[in-house]
């Protein structure tokens, strides 16, 4: 009999071939839940352990293994992937006009501990020496006057300054009005629709990004996927199958967009976009597996230690179960 196990993930083309069940992981009845909003995944999972498994912000995960007692382990596939220099915004009246006139700012972000948010602060530090001690943070959510989710969220190592907006405008409207003077997040502020002095740090972030990859060789990981421990003790070989399932569907995905007869996505110069693809990034741009992304993750953690929310770089293998 097949063990049944839900899935919340979103409905990305990597993942697509297992929500049509055209791969089906062996012994396992997958029920994915296909929900757009990776918050909404995220805080479910954290506050009720609502799914058996689900994708999950790296950080988050890391950090409560850390701390002991974690309900979750982790198979090495990665369902995000972003690079984060193109969603830094800035407003050009607070007088910035590099990362360097960030220190002594006011910056948005919706999460201080958020994946995208360490590699962001990683990136400003480590490329663009940026004190990131005299930055002030401000929390919340970008385009709206709330919080960003319903995060349950571990007690930082060291103080960092960080206020929540509480205003009762979003992000967004405090950078049109200069009340802060910048912005990292996941998304872009609306009110660069109206505002054209808010702008991205850096406009060409397309070749900037490119460059960080040539020379790192790092695609910045975002999420992972947390099973619960208790499903994993109780049936230990479904780490092997699930891993198995999931490269299966990648590997459909990739030849599926890779097939120019007919625009599998509304990207008209696509096939440009993929000889760009496999110049910058070769066969497989969105490796699974731990020795494919050990700088990658080994990178995040130290970023998180930097920035006082991890105490330690953890080996890359004590992260994921075997598969």
């Amino acid at each position: 009999m097949n063990i049944p196990l839900t899935f919340a993930s979103g409905l990305y083309d990597r993942m697509q071939p297992l929500y049509t069940r055209e791969v089906r992981p062996e012994g396992i009845d997958l029920n994915f839940l296909a929900i757009e909003a990776p918050r909404v995944i995220f805080d479910n999972m954290a506050r009720d352990q609502a799914y058996d498994l689900a994708e999950m912000s790296s950080s988050e995960f890391i950090t409560r293994l850390s701390a002991g007692g974690s309900p979750f382990v982790a198979l090495p596939v990665f369902p995000s992937r972003v690079f984060r220099h193109g969603f830094i915004s800035i407003n050009r009246k607070a007088g910035i006009r590099s990362p360097k006139d960030l220190e002594g700012k006011r910056i948005g972000v919706p999460l201080y501990t958020m994946t995208a948010a360490i590699w962001m602060r990683g990136h400003l530090e480590h490329d663009y020496g940026v004190d990131l001690s005299r930055v002030q943070w401000v929390e919340g959510s970008i385009n709206s006057p709330t919080s960003h989710g319903e995060p349950t969220v571990l007690p930082m190592l060291r103080s960092v300054p960080i206020e929540r907006n509480q205003s009762g405008k979003s992000l967004s409207q405090l950078l049109d009005e200069g009340l802060i003077d910048a912005i990292i997040g996941t998304t872009l502020p609306d009110a660069r629709k109206h505002n054209p002095d808010i702008v991205r740090l850096f406009p060409n972030f397309r070749e900037v990004e490119k460059d960080y990859y040539k020379r790192t060789g790092i695609f910045p990981i975002m999420h992972l996927l947390a099973l619960k421990r208790e499903t994993y003790e109780k049936h230990p070989h479904i780490g092997p199958a699930l891993f198995k399932a999931f490269c299966e569907s990648k590997a459909i995905a990739l030849k599926r967009m890779r097939n120019l007869a007919a625009l599998r996505y509304m990207l008209p110069w696509l096939g440009d976009d993929l000889d760009e693809l496999d110049e910058v990034f070769g066969d497989d741009p969105w490796p699974y597996g731990v020795e494919a992304n050990r700088v990658n993750l080994e990178t995040m953690m130290q970023y998180m230690v930097e920035q006082g929310i991890l105490k330690e770089v953890m080996p890359v293998e004590s992260l994921f179960v075997p598969v």
